[in-house]
């Protein structure tokens, strides 16, 4: 019988499938259709920062009237909104903690520290096993510094791990100056886990009616190669640990990226595809290839196609394609 328990933000887990954060996981319903399905834990959908601004700058206009300049009156309709929806979010996390027995990840969609110090103190209260912080901002001001950018990453994880006892992992999105920089820097900051990497909403161009909309929702079984390359080059010496999302939707690829040396991996897009079934089917797969193989645990395999362990580590370093297309003719 082989043994598939590992680690999630050092966190002990059954299994290394952990549902990310998604609409999956935003009620008590699914949460149990997760659990029982095999899920090692369950990361809740993010609270995002700019909607719940949103929200609250909505209903304030829609209630101000004639008190348009009375600041008492937005400031009480501001924090009643925002408490509103951080109250529902932690009464998730403790009835959730009462009805399945995986640990129940808090997520926090944010850009600054403020007020969300205290809301992480908040999702401890309730019960969370752990939080995840999902920081990304889109870099696209031309006068902003990288510096700058990368700060805001260092400053919330010491404000947030200042208050808190429970493990906090960062997911992190590709778009850095020094990539293997800041993950190296940030896995050796504190933080227990970083989940590598976020999947955005993009956009796409209707020809017909020349409209802006929505690109493909869900991740594609290719969309996993920039994970699996990073992981396997930061995995070597990273100081907590790595987590491979985006992509992961077949057992290849979740064996793939422990090989890589990831701890465990986010799946979301394959349960939507595929119904919460696909979490037993994968590990009913990787236990099949871990007996073919003769490893009895995770451990007997993490990492061994890591760029640390390689007898050729360029590789995972070559981006040009040298061979395949230098001498391709139609």
């Amino acid at each position: 019988m082989q043994n598939i328990e590992t680690t999630y933000l050092g966190l002990p887990i059954k299994n290394p499938i952990v549902v990310g954060s998604s609409g999956l996981a935003s009620t008590i319903g699914g949460i149990k259709k997760l659990a029982k399905a095999g899920a090692a834990a369950i990361v809740l959908k993010s609270v995002f920062e700019e909607e719940i601004k949103a929200e609250a700058e909505q209903t304030i206009g829609q209630q101000l009237g004639v008190d348009d300049n009375n600041l008492e009156f937005y400031d009480y309709y501001d924090y009643q909104v925002k408490n509103e929806v951080l109250e529902n979010y932690v009464s998730l996390i403790r009835e959730a903690k009462e009805v399945v027995d995986v640990p129940i990840i808090a997520s926090i969609n944010c850009s600054s520290y403020s007020e969300w110090v205290s809301f992480a103190q908040k999702v401890q209260d309730a019960g969370a096993d752990a939080l995840e912080l999902n920081i990304f901002k889109l870099p696209f001001g031309i006068k902003e510094e990288a510096a700058a950018i990368e700060k805001v990453y260092f400053d919330i994880v010491r404000k947030v791990k200042e208050r808190l006892t429970i493990p906090v992992g960062i997911k992190l999105a590709p778009y850095f100056t020094n990539l293997g920089s800041i993950i190296h820097r940030l896995s050796h900051s504190g933080v227990d886990g970083l989940v590598l990497f976020n999947r955005f909403t993009s956009i796409d161009y209707d020809i017909e009616n020349d409209q802006v909309v929505t690109g493909n929702v869900y991740s594609g079984v290719n969309d996993y190669v920039n994970s699996l390359r990073w992981i396997s080059i930061a995995s070597a010496d990273a100081g907590c640990d790595l987590v491979a999302s985006t992509g992961v939707q077949d057992y290849r690829t979740l064996v793939k990226m422990l090989l890589a040396g990831a701890a465990s991996v986010q799946i979301v897009s394959a349960i939507y595809k595929e119904g919460p079934e696909v979490i037993g089917a994968m590990l009913k797969e990787l236990e099949a290839w871990m007996k073919r193989r003769g490893f009895e645990t995770i451990a007997d395999f993490k990492g061994r196609l890591g760029q640390g362990e390689s007898a050729n580590p360029e590789v995972f370093e070559r981006v040009q394609f040298m061979r395949y297309f230098s001498g391709y003719k139609q």
